[in-house]
């Protein structure tokens, strides 16, 4: 863990000090006695380099960015404080995103599972319906034949025809089912 501390506090490097107003050079002490112990709390409660590097970042530009711009009377409870908020508003927005996404993904999967079932048991059940309306030589050989999933051999044994007039049957009954199916879609 310790090289992760050092990789996060390398992101605040001791040269910015003279770039840093003197009003503010304390917040830069603060990140110097406090920084590795912060680093070490917030990977605790984040357990993710990127996260802790965030609330770290966010912790300091907090410090530094005060209404009244001068130093907190106790620093480190301010900044350990100030860390464990930005820490448990990580965690709480990750809860919200995880809850959204999979309520989404609920609903997706409602809305999928829904509308295609529907439409699906109505055109069976209208697939149905309009078999029962066949003849009963086109209907027999639909019935074995797509329903009963038999070859046509065994379709034509049972029914006492030839092979062919077993295609030619079931030819003539889904030309008539698409037919009916077809006159019913459109107005």
């Amino acid at each position: 863990m310790f090289d992760r501390t050092v990789r996060c506090d390398l992101l605040w490097a001791p040269g910015l000090s003279e770039a840093v107003d003197v009003s503010q050079r304390w917040i830069l002490t603060a990140m110097e006695r406090h920084g590795s112990e912060l680093v070490t709390m917030l990977w605790r409660i984040l357990g993710n380099e990127q996260d802790v590097c965030d609330a770290y970042q966010t912790t300091f530009l907090q410090l530094a960015h005060r209404d009244d711009r001068r130093q907190p009377r106790h620093i480190k409870a301010y900044l350990f404080r100030t860390a464990s908020n930005a820490a448990i508003t990580m965690l709480r927005r990750r809860v919200v995103e995880s809850r959204t996404l999979s309520e989404m993904e609920i609903r997706a999967r409602h809305a999928e599972s829904t509308q295609p079932d529907f439409d699906a048991r109505r055109l069976t059940e209208r697939l149905r319906h309009l078999i029962a309306e066949l003849p009963d030589h086109l209907r027999s050989v639909i019935a074995l034949r797509d329903l009963g999933e038999l070859p046509y051999e065994e379709v034509a044994r049972t029914l006492q025809i030839s092979t062919g007039t077993a295609r030619v049957y079931r030819c003539k009954a889904v030309q008539l089912l698409a037919a009916w199916m077809n006159r019913e879609v459109q107005p």
